[in-house]
This record gives C-alpha cells, structure tokens and sequence, in this order.
C-alpha cells in the first residue's frame, strides 16, 4: 500500500522562484563531467581511494573541510557549522554510497564506459555521488550568502555493495553525531529523469546471506539405507526450508528464502559426504527480519535431521529495510514539487532490493526517494546490476534541486 498523499493546491504548484539554489549551467556541466570520470574508474568497496580524493579535491576547492572517514575512504563534510564549534540545532545529512560493482561494463560505444576491467558504476552510485556534491557546493554558496536555514552534513560512504554495508561502519565512525534527519536518493530505471518516486514506510526488503554446509558418511549408490543420502538430504533443504519458514511468520511479512547455489558430489555412482548450498534470505517487514535468523536456523535444522545430515549454518546479517519516516517522506514531496511541481513526484512500490541505508534508521529518522534515470519516451529498460546500466544525466540537476529544497524547507527541531 503506498502511503504517498499528494494534495493539488497553490502549495502544490513549482516555487522555483520562492527558493533559491538551483545549479548553473555550468556547474550542471561540471557534475555531469566529474560523474563520467567516476564511472570510467569505478573502485570497489572499501578500496574507494581515487574517488575519495576526488571529492576531497572540490569540496577543499568550494572552501570546504570535508574530513576522510577513519576507515580510510569515504568523507563527510559540514555546511554551515562555525569551525570549531557544535552546531546549534541538528543537522540535515545527504548521504551518497561511492562504492562500484564487480562485473564489467557492457556499454561498449559509450565514451565513458568503465576502464577498469570486470569494475563497473552499474547501480547509479556515481550519480548519488555526483547529486550529493552538487548539493554541497550549491549550499555552501547560500551558506556564504546567510541564507542556509540549517546546518547540513554531506555524507559519501563507502562499500553500499558489501554486507552487512558501509553504513555500519560510517556511523561507527560518528557520521550521525550530530545529525536530527538523513536524506538519499536511489537511481529508478523504470521513472522517467524529471521525476522522483515516494513512499511512506518500508521502501526496500531486508536482506541477509545464507550458507549451509551438510555432511554424512557417504558410500555407494547402490545402498543409499546404509549411509546419508546428502544429495537427497540437499535437495529437500532446497525445497522444503522455504515452505516451512514462509508457514511460520505471518504470510504478509514476505518473509522468503531462495536459493542460489547448491553443489554435491562428483561422480553418479557415489554419494558424496560433503554438500553446499547457499542463498538469500528477504524480507518486507522489519520485526520478522529480526526474527527470521531463528526460524531459518531452526527449518534447516529439522529438514537435516529427518536424512541423518549434519548441518553447519552460517546466516550473515545484511540490512533491515528502509523504511522511510513519513515526516521526512513528506518533506522530499514538498521539496520536489516546490521545484518541479507536482506532476515530478509519483509513488513507488516496496522493492525487494537490500540497500544499508537502512542502517542509519536504525539511529535517526530519514527517507529515500527513487531518482528517476530512465530518458523519457525510452521503452527499453536498463535495469540495475546489469552491465549496459546507464542514466539520463539530467537526473543529476534533479536530485541536486531535491536535496537543495530539502535544506531549505526542512524546519530544524
């Protein structure tokens, strides 16, 4: 159920002349280019250095004092907070994810494509990156002018792509001290570049990794009652553990194990004492996702026993959902449509994406919107993870005015 209300009414209507801080041509011209650079030399998760000290570089440039996070890549960066000193009312925090993805870039005719082998800007991270920067330099020149209302920190995190997520580590590090709201955008390649896509609540689903390990005695084929049947015993793991998880939290919960991988054996006539399987556990609703380690832990566990298998489970944590506060959803609405009116923001679905922005949630109250990437008109979709993934950059000036409005019209607690 989206929970989005959108109100048709004069306060509905653009206000781009009420708000000031919208992007340059020129300054659009340099965020598109500092996005190409990104994704022509995408760097993986805590490995992010060249993009670090890129973004360093411009903010240092802008008059700024972003400070490389203690982890070694990744910054964060305050707008508006008297140098040495806390700032007096709680900050607004923009969060980028600068981290790439391990799979080549397919877009063999575009002049940017990744030169890096099997590395690729394949999930818009370079263009959050870009839409926080842009952000940051528009609002330290209102800074500069006296007409920033809040403080604001920019946050780049590193390794969104890597489980349990960066995120844990970034607010290990102090990046929410400080901070009442945060705010993010996720790249849409099925909205149109223009607009962005809102929900109230959960945005995203959970998602945790999944390892199993099963052992017998092995032995012939031919006398399968004489030993553990592993392949057998595998085989009803894949099948029957996710009947069983899904019987027992509330079917609503979509709570849901699916299997990725599973090997066993070498030759037909022996049955193997060694098999693997491994996969992903995804969930829509928070509280079953707390649960969910216990009840896949305990599914396995009968399954095993009922074929004579030992079982070895490692169940890796990964993120809870966004789910997206529905005071700081309906400040992104007010925000977008303040520039672009009301007709740029639609509702979204709940995805079944894991995304660790979830994690800083956990500490403070903040949304996601969808940016939409896709060129209007366009009927092919380029979707995510996929290699010949590419955007429509005007969604880079949109996100910058989402986030720009947000600063201006968010009221500090």
């Amino acid at each position: 159920m989206n929970q989005l209300t959108s109100r048709e009414s004069e306060a509905d209507q653009p206000g781009d002349a009420a708000l000031p801080g919208t992007l340059s041509e020129a300054q659009y011209a340099e965020l598109v280019a500092f996005r190409r650079d990104l994704h022509m030399h995408p760097e993986l998760g805590n490995q992010e250095f060249r993009t670090t000290a890129a973004l360093k570089a411009r903010l240092e440039r802008a008059g700024l004092k972003p400070r490389v996070l203690a982890i070694g890549t990744g910054l964060v960066c305050d707008i508006g907070v008297p140098e040495g000193q806390a700032p007096a009312v709680p900050l607004l925090a923009l969060r980028a994810d600068i981290d790439g993805l391990p799979i080549p870039d397919a877009k063999t005719e575009c002049p940017y494509r990744s030169t890096v082998p099997d590395r690729a800007h394949a999930c818009g991270h370079d263009v959050h990156t870009a839409v926080v920067l842009g952000a940051g330099l528009v609002l330290a020149e209102l800074d500069r002018q006296g007409l920033l209302p809040r403080p604001v920190r920019l946050i780049f995190q590193p390794a969104e792509e890597v489980l349990p997520g960066g995120a844990t580590d970034c607010v290990e590090c102090g990046v929410l001290d400080g901070v009442g709201r945060i705010i993010a955008v996720h790249c849409d390649p099925r909205v149109d570049a223009g607009r962005v896509g809102l929900r109230a609540g959960a945005v995203t689903s959970a998602c945790d990794r999944l390892e199993v390990a099963l052992d017998g005695p092995g032995g012939h084929t031919a006398r399968p009652h004489l030993t553990t049947d592993l392949v057998t015993a595998a085989a009803r793991v894949v099948t029957d553990v996710p009947a069983l998880v899904a019987r027992r939290v509330d079917s609503r919960s979509g709570l849901a194990v699916t299997w990725g991988r599973i090997e066993a054996g070498h030759v037909a006539n022996v049955i193997p004492q060694h098999a693997e399987l491994s996969g992903t556990v995804r969930c829509l609703d928070l509280e079953t996702w707390r649960q969910a380690p216990d009840v896949v832990h305990a599914a396995i566990d009968e399954v095993a026993t009922v074929h004579r298998a030992k079982s070895e489970i490692n169940y890796v944590r990964g993120v809870p959902p966004v789910v997206n506060d529905p005071v700081t959803t309906e400040l992104l609405r007010r925000s977008m449509v303040a520039r672009r009116g009301v007709d740029a923001v639609e509702g979204t679905e709940q995805s079944l994406g894991g995304e660790d922005f979830s994690w800083y949630l956990e500490h403070v109250p903040g949304a996601m919107a969808r940016l939409g990437v896709r060129k209007p008109g366009e009927r092919a979709v380029r979707d995510l993870h996929q290699g010949d993934f590419d955007v429509d950059e005007q969604a880079i000036a949109v996100g910058v005015e989402l986030f720009t409005a947000a600063a201006l019209l968010d009221v500090a607690e």
